[in-house]
């Protein structure tokens, strides 16, 4: 098995730290590509799979492991030719949670020396911008409306000091704000709200089990919809969440789709994995089992 790791060598944060006094060790079992801007990993990606890397590790958060999923989409096959490996060094790593890779670099690293694969669905979005037709791919979770928004406000170096603290602030930010209704179409369902969720797995945020029915290999998404997002509802969603990681139902609206459109009649945003990405409309689709990770 050849191993290549994609690593941001400038990254903060205890784990960051962790993994760079295990560096030597690592180093001995496979190739570091460190990484020095933003679209580094998928560039580094790709070259990896050209080059004959069976195992593409991202050693970062989500944002990370996005950049690197997509670096395996510009290889034709890529997805075949190789397997998607985690690191968890961000600050939420809410798909290594997903795929319970242990948050410890070294049990991790066992896990990826590892042949134990997993093959789940592989999530795209498909929007415009600046006149052309844009195709992402993304492995766990996506958000439009508040949630965007939230993430849009938040401050890098906030994030750094704070870490998950600095989502909460900003989706306060973004809670005095107007906010504009989306709508989630599929065939002739639709799902509607200021918040609007789409779960490939259960997790968002790390802890929160928002979509209970969801699986990484289940061969379809699970959309959960907030109608009104104020502090009314705040108030009334903030015990389960806090204490069972879970929304009330009577507070959501939910729907399962393979294939759905986001909309609306105002301007609003979307992220995918939890970066922000641009504007609706979006659609999204998903190809089923067609990602093979390394898991535990």
């Amino acid at each position: 098995m050849q191993i290549c790791v994609i690593f941001n060598p400038a990254a903060r944060g205890n784990q960051a730290r962790r993994f760079r006094r295990h560096l030597d060790e690592i180093a001995a079992n496979c190739a570091l590509k460190a990484t020095s801007a933003p679209g580094d990993a998928r560039r580094l990606t790709a070259q990896a799979v050209a080059d004959g890397f069976d195992l593409i590790v991202a050693a970062g958060g989500d944002g990370t492991v996005n950049e690197t999923l997509n670096g395996l989409g510009d290889v034709p096959d890529g997805f075949a030719r190789a397997r998607l490996g985690v690191l968890p060094l961000g600050t939420i790593n809410v798909f290594a949670r997903e795929l319970q890779i242990p948050r410890s670099i070294p049990q991790a690293w066992q896990v990826l020396l590892g042949d134990r694969e997993k093959k789940v669905d592989l999530p795209w979005a498909e929007f415009s911008t600046e006149g052309r037709r844009k195709k992402i791919y993304f492995a766990q979770l996506a958000g439009a409306g508040l949630d965007a928004r939230a993430i849009e406000l938040v401050s890098w170096s906030l994030k750094k000091r704070l870490g998950p603290l600095a989502y909460v602030l900003a989706g306060l930010r973004a809670l005095r704000e107007t906010k504009p209704t989306v709508t989630a179409r599929a065939g002739d369902r639709t799902v509607a709200g200021e918040l609007v969720l789409i779960g490939n797995g259960r997790l968002y945020g790390g802890a929160f089990n928002i979509f209970p029915h969801a699986r990484l290999d289940s061969g379809r998404f699970e959309l959960c919809g907030v109608p009104r997002m104020n502090w009314q509802t705040l108030l009334r969603c903030a015990p389960g969440l806090l204490l069972r990681g879970q929304l009330p139902e009577g507070a959501v609206q939910r729907l399962a789709a393979t294939r759905f459109t986001l909309s609306s009649p105002s301007p609003a945003a979307f992220e995918l994995d939890g970066d922000w990405i641009g504007q609706l409309p979006v659609e999204f689709g998903l190809e089923p089992q067609a990602l093979r990770v390394a898991v535990p």
